[in-house]
C-alpha cells in the first residue's frame, strides 16, 4: 500500500515502533567506494598520518536566505545566536515541544541573511517546513544527498584529518595556512583552485573540512593525493568513514522526535511517506512499544552545553525542567574480546543457534541501532553504533547510560541481537540473542 505522507503511513500501521523495526532500509548509506586500500590502514591513517574523507554525496545541504533567517533559527534551535558572525559555524540542535531532539547538523553562516545546514535530513527538513509554513521571509534551496538526488551536487565537500594534515594543507595552499579558529571558516587554495574551509578540530587532531564547485572535485582530489602521497595520506572509503566518527564520540543515531504529538501532526502530513523519517529503521535488542522511549534529550547526546535559555524556542520550557533532572551520560563501551569471538564463532553453529552477525568493521544493521545495556540485571541505558577500529584494536560502541551508573571501569552487560529470532528487516538473519560484557570507559586516546 502506498502512502502520500508520513502521517498517513503511521495511521495505517498498528504501531510506530513496529513500523520502524521492520522497515526494509538498513544502515545509513555513504555512497562512495568501500575501500581505497584497506579499511585497517585507512583507519590507522586517521591517527598516524592523515586521511582524505569524501563527504560530497551523503549529506543534505540546504540553504536559507532572507531577512527572517535569524528569527527562524532562534525559534527552532536550542542554540544561542547572541554571537554568530559571518564565517562562523555551529552545531545546530532542534527539539520538539517536549524537549526531545529532532536532529543535529552543522550550521554555516556564509553571509548576512544567508546560512546553510549540512548533515542528515531531519534538521534541514524541519527548518524548511517552518520557513515555508510559518510566515517567514526566507528562501529555501535544497541540494539533496545523492541517494535521492538525480542531479549533480552543487559542491564537493572533502576533509583532510590527522597528524600530517597541516603539512599537507600547507603545501596545497602554497604557503602558510590562514589562522582559522575553531568552527570558523576561511579561504584556502588547493593548488590553483580556491576552497572555503571549516576548522572542526575533529577528535583532537588537526585538519580542515573544505568545499568548492562540484565540477572541480576530480581535479582537486588528484592534486590532494599527489601532494599527500609523500606524507602518508590515505583516501578513506565508506567502511572507514562509518567507524572513526565513533572514536571521536559523535552519536549519529538520533531518533527524530517527530512521530508523536499533536503539534507535529502538520509536519508529519508535510513529510513524504518514503523520506528519511518514514523509511528509517530501528534495530537492536532494546524493544519498547512506545516510540518515545527511543527519543533522546540533548544531555543524552552530550549536547547539554549547547542549550541556552537566552531566547524563546520550541521545547524551551520542557528543557528548563529537564535541566535540573538526572540525565543519561554518553560513554564508550569496550566490548569483551572473548565474548566477541564467541559471537563471531557462532557462524559455525548448525541451525538457528547462531548469534547476530557482526559485520566488520561496523556492526550496525539499522538506521537507528539501539542495544539494551544492563547492570545487575536492570536496564541502565542504550548502546549504539558498535564498531571495530584498528586504532583501538577492539570492538567498542557509544552508549547513553544513567549518569549514576556511568562509572569508568565498571562492567556492564550488553544484549546483542534482536528478540524472537530477529525482526523482518532484510538485513537480519535468523539468530538468537546473547550477552556481551563491556567495560565503561572514557574517550579513546585521551
Amino acid at each position: 500500500m502506498s502512502h502520500y505522507s508520513l502521517e498517513e503511513k503511521i495511521r495505517s500501521s498498528k504501531n510506530i515502533v513496529e513500523m520502524l523495526r521492520n522497515a526494509p532500509v538498513g544502515p545509513y548509506i555513504f555512497p562512495i567506494q568501500g575501500e581505497y586500500s584497506n579499511w585497517r590502514d585507512e583507519q590507522e591513517g586517521w591517527r598516524k598520518t592523515a586521511v582524505l574523507f569524501d563527504q560530497s554525496f551523503h549529506m543534505t545541504d540546504s540553504h536559507f536566505r532572507g531577512p527572517d533567517v535569524y528569527r527562524l533559527l532562534e525559534y527552532l534551535s536550542v542554540n544561542s545566536f547572541k554571537i554568530f558572525h559571518v564565517n562562523q559555524a555551529k552545531q545546530i540542535v532542534c527539539c520538539n515541544e517536549d524537549g526531545y531532539v529532532i536532529g543535529d547538523s552543522i550550521l554555516f553562516h556564509h553571509a548576512e541573511n544567508h546560512v546553510s545546514i549540512v548533515g542528515r535530513p531531519p534538521v534541514s527538513n524541519w527548518v524548511a517546513f517552518n520557513a515555508k509554513t510559518g510566515g517567514y521571509e526566507v528562501e529555501v534551496v535544497f541540494d539533496e544527498r545523492s541517494l535521492v538526488n538525480p542531479n549533480q551536487r552543487a559542491n564537493y565537500r572533502l576533509q583532510i584529518q590527522g597528524p600530517a594534515a597541516n603539512a599537507i594543507l600547507t603545501e596545497l595552499n602554497g604557503g602558510t595556512l590562514p589562522d582559522i579558529k575553531f568552527f570558523h571558516m576561511g579561504e584556502i587554495k588547493i593548488g590553483s583552485y580556491s576552497a572555503t574551509a571549516l576548522n572542526p578540530s575533529m577528535s583532537r587532531s588537526t585538519g580542515l573540512e573544505f568545499w568548492g564547485p562540484m565540477e572541480e572535485r576530480e581535479a582537486v582530489m588528484d592534486i590532494i593525493m599527489e601532494v599527500g602521497e609523500k606524507h602518508g595520506l590515505k583516501r578513506a572509503g565508506s567502511r572507514t568513514y562509518s567507524t572513526v566518527a565513533i572514536e571521536s564520540g559523535w552519536i549519529p543515531s538520533i531518533t527524530p522526535a517527530i512521530y508523536t504529538g499533536e503539534m507535529m501532526r502538520a509536519y508529519r502530513e508535510y513529510l513524504p511517506a518514503n523520506g528519511f523519517e518514514g523509511n528509517a529503521s530501528i534495530g537492536g535488542s532494546f524493544v519498547s512499544q512506545d516510540i518515545k522511549d527511543y527519543y533522546q534529550t540533548p544531555w543524552d547526546l552530550d549536547l547539554g552545553m549547547v542549550v541556552k535559555f537566552d531566547h524563546d524556542f520550541i521545547g524551551c520550557a520542557a528543557l528548563e525542567q529537564k535541566a535540573s533532572q538526572k540525565h543519561r551520560k554518553k560513554v564508550w563501551l569496550y566490548w569483551n574480546k572473548e565474548d566477541v569471538l564467541r559471537v563471531i564463532g557462532s557462524m559455525w553453529n548448525v541451525g538457528d543457534t547462531r548469534f547476530k552477525h557482526m559485520e566488520m568493521p561496523a556492526a550496525h544493521y539499522a538506521t537507528l541501532p539501539f542495544d539494551a545495556v544492563l547492570k545487575d540485571e536492570a536496564l541502565v541505558g542504550l548502546s549504539t553504533y558498535p564498531v571495530y577500529t584498528a586504532n583501538v584494536r577492539g570492538w567498542f560502541s557509544l552508549a547513553m547510560l544513567e549518569e549514576d551508573r556511568a562509572i569508568d571501569g565498571d562492567e556492564v552487560t550488553l544484549i546483542w541481537g534482536e528478540p524472537d529470532g530477529g525482526s523482518a528487516k532484510p538485513g537480519v538473519e535468523r539468530h538468537i540473542q546473547t550477552e556481551v560484557k563491556a567495560i565503561i570507559g572514557g574517550k579513546p586516546f585521551d
